[in-house]
């Protein structure tokens, strides 16, 4: 199977499939010798997973947005990502530094486009810049709705994504600047960074012209203009000065 041959994983390493549901991928992943960690919500599957593989998989019944904080981490992740919560699972993941070193997941086709979005482009937001800061993404194969059981109305489509060797170390006002900077599309870096720092400092303005200018920031510019590097030189030139001032 192509999905399986894109994770590259070895016998006896752990992995996570989200959304098991018959166990079409469980079942192969098994055969070549994973320790498998399955999070399925839907009560009938688990039922029929159990019934199939018994104690050679272990099985995390529930939303796996309520469970995974507290399973044990795994070097890989496969899975057919429920459309509702794949973006926001994926970005809990970054977020909270649960990385693995390599996922494979189907995922709506719009998402899966954003996630590997360039500056410059429509399809670019802060989920592309999320993924990015942690992830190198590629595209795989699209797959039609008639691929999946039940089917859904939409396109689907597989993505690698690579944990970046030797990432930087982000400061925590990184995530929340970048969704700042994107919350409103339509209005420049200057004005959205201004709200982000009011929200922080009664310095708001002397702040923000400070770090256009420090940071080479064309202050007419929107967010989907940003690279990821301005976004990091932003946030680690706010974080110390918003420090300073105590």
């Amino acid at each position: 199977m192509r999905l399986l041959d894109a994770l590259e994983f070895e016998s006896d390493d752990a992995v996570w499939e989200i959304g098991p549901g018959l166990g079409a991928m469980t079942a192969p992943l098994l055969e070549r010798g994973a320790h498998i960690t399955a999070f399925e919500i839907d009560e009938g599957f688990c039922r029929i997973l159990r019934g199939l593989f018994g104690e050679r998989l272990t099985l995390i019944q529930g939303d796996a947005l309520a469970t995974w904080r507290n399973t044990a981490a795994a070097p890989y992740l496969i899975g057919n990502l429920p459309y509702n919560i794949g973006a926001r699972l994926i970005a809990e993941f970054i977020e909270q530094g649960r990385f693995f070193q390599r996922m494979v997941v189907t995922i709506q086709r719009e998402v899966a486009q954003r996630m590997s979005a360039r500056p410059h482009t429509k399809d670019y937001s802060s989920f592309s810049v999320l993924c990015a800061s942690a992830y190198t993404v590629t595209p795989l194969m699209v797959l039609k709705g008639s691929c999946f059981y039940p089917a859904p109305h939409v396109d689907s489509q597989a993505v690698r994504l690579d944990l970046r060797p030797n990432r930087p170390r982000y400061p925590a006002l990184f995530y929340p600047l970048i969704r700042a900077l994107f919350s409103s599309r339509r209005k420049t870096v200057k004005h959205n960074l201004r709200d982000f720092i009011a929200q922080r400092s009664d310095s708001a303005v002397c702040l923000m012209d400070a770090a256009i200018v420090h940071c080479d920031i064309d202050a007419g510019a929107r967010a989907e203009n940003l690279s990821l590097e301005d976004f990091a030189a932003l946030a680690i030139w706010l974080t110390d000065a918003l420090q300073d001032q105590g």
